[in-house]
């Protein structure tokens, strides 16, 4: 599609054939070809370069061309916090969240009583946003039903491979990775950027199953 709508003597490859695969990283859409209206016009162009530095003038690049320019605008160089750069602790010990496993991608062992929402990049996020919700909803329905006043997902040690949080590579992810807690290699472990995964896994799968431990705790009675 974005040939057929380029000028015939374009450099696509190099401008429009990114190293990863689409949904890798996130697919950058142009609402009714405006982008390749503009540069079929002359009004825009596209340069893929590294830069090197910014000058007086506007940007030198790596390749020795450099790019004039009256305003620069810095789109990269995000930042990514779990929980919004929230600290989580445990009767006031710092959970080392590096250390923990994610339970279907919405619990995370080590942390009783605490669910996490991570939506689909590659889908609308409030598609798993809603799974989550139906989840922890039969959590709380089956813990009142039973007495339970406490869910733990159960590390599963060494039987289970860890993996990265997700299998996604923006630069933005990439540089967070030595932060966030680990998947799994198997399920229920495996954060999966996949709805209908989920959809067996969460909304049809079993809460009262071995990787959650549920406990009561009475609390102490004085006379």
């Amino acid at each position: 599609m974005a040939t057929r709508r380029l000028p015939a003597d374009f450099d696509y490859d190099k401008h429009f054939s990114p190293r990863y695969n689409p949904w890798d990283e996130r697919v950058c859409l142009a609402p009714n070809g405006d982008l390749f209206k503009a540069i079929r016009s002359g009004k825009a162009d596209v340069v893929t370069d590294t830069i090197e530095t910014f000058t007086e003038t506007g940007i030198k690049l790596s390749s020795g061309q450099e790019l004039a320019a009256d305003i620069i605008v810095t789109a990269t160089g995000l930042n990514m916090q779990l929980f919004g750069g929230a600290t989580v602790s445990r009767n006031g010990e710092a959970v080392d969240l590096t250390k923990s496993m994610t339970y279907k991608g919405l619990m995370l062992s080590g942390v009783p009583n605490a669910a996490i929402t991570f939506g689909y990049t590659n889908a609308s996020w409030t598609l798993k946003a809603d799974l989550v919700s139906e989840f922890i909803c039969r959590v709380l329905n089956y813990m009142d039903a039973n007495g339970f006043d406490r869910v733990e997902p159960q590390h599963p040690g060494t039987a289970v491979d860890e993996m990265p949080f997700m299998d996604f590579t923006p630069g933005y992810f990439r540089r967070a990775m030595d932060s966030l807690p680990k998947s799994g290699s198997e399920a229920p472990w495996r954060l999966k950027q996949n709805y209908f995964f989920d959809l067996r896994t969460i909304r049809y799968g079993k809460v009262d199953e071995e990787s959650l431990l549920f406990t009561k705790h009475r609390a102490a009675v004085t006379v």
